[in-house]
């Protein structure tokens, strides 16, 4: 995989990492874990559950923004009475945050088939140990060399220390990488301010009509991962 042995006839790209909300599995599961958080929080302020029109709306405007908004801290200012809540909101969302069976996308492992041993691959995520386990179960974890994964690791997106972690573990340079997620302010722009190539995936968390400022953002945008890995060996500026 990768450059393993220094041959000048390996691929330009020595790695690939991957989001894991949204490229991966369904980011439903993320919503559920929150409003599930937010529920029981209200409830122990004598409160009733959450409005979940109210809740989808503010989602999609944070969808739509794409940075500067935080989703938990306008939940908790909606629903909890306070932004300050949000720590409180997300420590217990933490307890909730899984990937049932049934909720990683189809195409996802024929693109990890596809990159088997054309480079190191590896999860790159801000989520819980748990989600290991998940991979382990849905068959996608012989293909992961590097497991990025913020609760184990310490570190989180869009700090720049997850994305250097990364890059040791695979021991490839910025230039020789690939990023792979579904928010520009997570993903696309901290992974392209590091050097690295980008590839927008636009479901989840990405917004539902992305502007041509947005989509001229990364190097490639798609809606599925269907045929991304050759794209990535031949479109991408390090595969050039």
């Amino acid at each position: 995989m990768g450059d393993r042995g220094g041959s000048s006839a390996l691929p330009a790209i020595g790695a690939v990492f991957c989001d894991v909300g949204g490229p991966i599995y369904d980011d439903e599961n993320f919503v559920a874990a929150v409003l599930r958080a937010a529920d029981e929080l209200r409830a122990a302020d004598g409160l009733g559950a959450v409005d979940r029109a109210r809740f989808r709306a503010i989602y999609d405007d944070v969808r739509e923004a794409q940075g500067g908004v935080s989703l938990r801290a306008s939940i908790a200012r909606e629903f909890l009475g306070s932004e300050s809540r949000k720590r409180e909101l997300h420590d217990l969302t933490r307890d909730y945050w899984a990937h049932p069976v049934g909720t990683m996308y189809d195409d996802v492992l024929p693109f990890f088939e596809a990159l088997a041993g054309r480079v190191r691959i590896g999860i790159l995520a801000n989520q819980e140990e748990s989600v290991i386990r998940s991979l382990e179960r849905d068959g996608l974890a012989p293909y992961i060399d590097v497991w990025g994964v913020s609760a184990v690791v310490g570190y989180e997106k869009p700090s720049p220390e997850l994305f250097e972690w990364a890059l040791a573990a695979a021991d490839v340079a910025p230039s020789r990488a690939v990023h792979i997620g579904n928010r520009l302010d997570t993903d696309v722009r901290p992974a392209a301010a590091l050097g690295l190539s980008t590839v927008w995936v636009l479901r989840g968390e990405a917004p539902s009509s992305p502007t041509a400022e947005q989509l001229a953002e990364p190097d490639i945008a798609v809606s599925t991962l269907d045929g991304l890995a050759e794209r990535i060996f031949t479109e991408l500026p390090v595969a050039r």
